[in-house]
């Protein structure tokens, strides 16, 4: 495999195989090549969606177990609140947070999490730029997971979207078309940090791959790749992968 920057684009790494497409592999696709086929059937995804660094941050917290959607929802309630800051999570009641983030879901327990987001941000005296540029990667990282309410594919999305630094996300769009494919075995249950390692260890350490990548297996996680009837013959990768044959034969003829 040769990475390079892709010709027709201004933006970030692309990785192109050195072989054509003339004679392709079986199973398993390697992390270079499948991230090749998602990009060349997907394209570049912009993501994430929001306006500012803490904007992301915010989201990042709210997207817990609920859809994009739903977030954006949250997201305007609080800005038309004048509540989208880091003062206002430190200082509005509880309950008004709760009520404002209602449409993101498990709003009580995401409201105290945000609260717990704008007390640790006041120790930074609410400068984001300053938080990312404060200490090592891995070690804000451990500094973010300490937080209440951060777990690993949060903190990641807040370093790698908001802070633009390289911490791959590893979210269950990932985990599912990764053991669909092989690549890791669903039946050892690998570990979040497990899989994290192992593109940090297949990839080079790039902000714009690891945002692509990512943002490419949501798509392709939402679109094709479905949890129930997944779309087998849309898809990009079908020739490599085990599952499949399986959701082939399930599936009703047209």
């Amino acid at each position: 495999m040769l990475w390079r920057k892709p010709m027709n684009s201004a933006r970030g790494w692309s990785v192109t195989a050195t072989k054509s497409r003339r004679r392709r592999r079986k199973r398993p696709l390697g992390l270079l090549e499948l991230y090749d086929r998602l990009f060349a059937a997907y394209g570049e995804q912009h993501w994430w969606p929001g306006e500012t660094p803490f904007e992301v941050m915010v989201g990042a917290i709210l997207t817990q177990n609920t859809a994009w959607t739903n977030v954006e929802k949250a997201i305007t309630a609080l800005r038309e609140a004048d509540a989208l800051n880091p003062e206002a999570l430190r200082t509005r009641p509880i309950d008004e947070l709760a009520a404002l983030i209602r449409p993101s879901g498990y709003f009580n327990a995401k409201a105290r999490k945000l609260r717990a987001f704008g007390d640790y941000l006041a120790g930074y005296d609410d400068d984001i730029e300053r938080l990312f540029a404060s200490k090592p990667l891995d070690e804000l990282r451990e500094e973010l997971l300490a937080l209440h309410g951060v777990g690993p594919e949060t903190a990641d999305s807040m370093l790698l979207y908001a802070g633009n630094l390289p911490s791959f996300v590893i979210d269950a769009y990932t985990m599912r078309v990764l053991q669909r494919l092989g690549v890791i075995d669903a039946d050892s249950k690998p570990s979040y940090d497990a899989v994290r390692a192992m593109f940090h260890e297949s990839l080079p350490a790039d902000v714009q791959v690891f945002n692509e990548y990512h943002a490419l297996f949501v798509a392709h996680g939402k679109d094709v790749c479905k949890s129930r009837k997944p779309l087998c013959s849309d898809c990009v990768l079908v020739e490599n992968c085990p599952a499949a044959e399986g959701f082939l034969r399930e599936a009703p003829t047209r």
